[in-house]
């Protein structure tokens, strides 16, 4: 009768701790995201283009340092659409508009979605000259 009881909460844990393997794909790796483009210059493109673009999963290291699947299937996109002649404007504009100006570590500001992004730092600069110099002020003077 105690082994009863004691199902649910074994089956419970099994499938808690199953779960991250079962989330871990299968599938190969896409055929350029380790392998690099036999024309040099193509491949150096390539490999800038990469350091531009942001993961999409790990979101603070570009697709060029991630070693997710995510990052792998854009490297290996990047690649093969430099390989057919494409250039490195176009094949950051048509991520834009796939995945939004965020892809990218270098935001238009054109765009009024990212005015935030480009005004923030000007925002914290100022009040930080604002707060250090109130508080230089009290010291004079007391």
């Amino acid at each position: 009768m105690r082994f009863r009881s004691l199902l649910p909460i074994a089956l419970a844990s099994v499938a808690l701790f199953a779960t991250p393997a079962a989330a871990d794909s299968l599938l190969p790796p896409a055929e350029y995201a380790y392998k690099q483009l036999p024309d040099s210059r193509q491949e150096q493109m390539a490999r800038d283009m990469m350091d531009e673009v942001r993961c999409l999963v790990c979101q603070g290291q570009s697709i060029a340092d991630s070693d997710a699947d995510m990052a792998g299937d854009m490297r290996s996109h990047i690649r093969r659409r430099i390989a057919a002649g494409e250039t490195p404007d176009q094949i950051r504009t048509w991520l834009v508009e796939r995945y939004g100006a965020w892809v990218t570590y270098d935001p238009p500001v054109s765009d009024p979605l990212t005015w935030p992004l480009w005004a923030a730092p000007l925002v914290l600069l100022v009040a930080g000259v604002l707060l250090a110099r109130g508080r230089f002020r009290r010291r004079k003077s007391a």
